[in-house]
């Protein structure tokens, strides 16, 4: 991410939301800058000139944890957003990293079951480390449980 990206990468956020509300979840107001602030990486995906995608990460219980993954709705389905995740991977693998996690809803398509099909499994609440309990809470806090959701995990191949 550059610095000049940060207006598409809220264009490209906010219209990933809308997803969410034409499956009828009503998310909180959200501001897409707010994350941007508190990441720790964002790696974006360029068409044509314009960010059309995005993946940002932090790091939990000295993992990386993919707080968001946005594709535009207009791109989607091209593999945006599945280039993102496995260089999301590859870069956590590349910083020693044995795994990445993540939060989502449990029964939406482009969800759990995306993850899983790319190698994510369920990560039971027992194997948790205090700072996903963390963000699970703070998740909980802002609203975001609107509908089930889970914790994920993928192992990541030791480099």
């Amino acid at each position: 991410m550059e610095p000049e990206d940060a207006d598409e990468l809220v264009e490209v956020s906010l219209a990933a939301d809308t997803l969410f509300a034409d499956a009828g979840l009503e998310l909180p107001p959200d501001d897409p800058r707010e994350m941007l602030g508190h990441v720790e990486r964002v790696l974006v995906a360029v068409a044509e000139g314009r960010v059309r995608g995005l993946a940002a990460t932090v790091t939990l219980d000295g993992t990386t944890h993919l707080e968001q993954l946005a594709v535009h709705p207009d791109h989607g389905r091209r593999g945006i957003g599945g280039a993102l995740l496995e260089a999301v991977c590859a870069d956590a693998a590349d910083a020693g990293r044995d795994r990445v996690t993540l939060t989502t809803f449990r029964d939406l398509p482009w969800n759990r079951p995306w993850y899983e099909r790319r190698g994510f499994a369920v990560l039971p609440r027992a194997e948790w480390g205090p700072d996903l309990a963390r963000q699970w809470e703070a998740e909980e806090t802002a609203g975001i449980m609107v509908r089930p959701r889970t914790a994920m995990v993928r192992a990541l191949p030791v480099r």
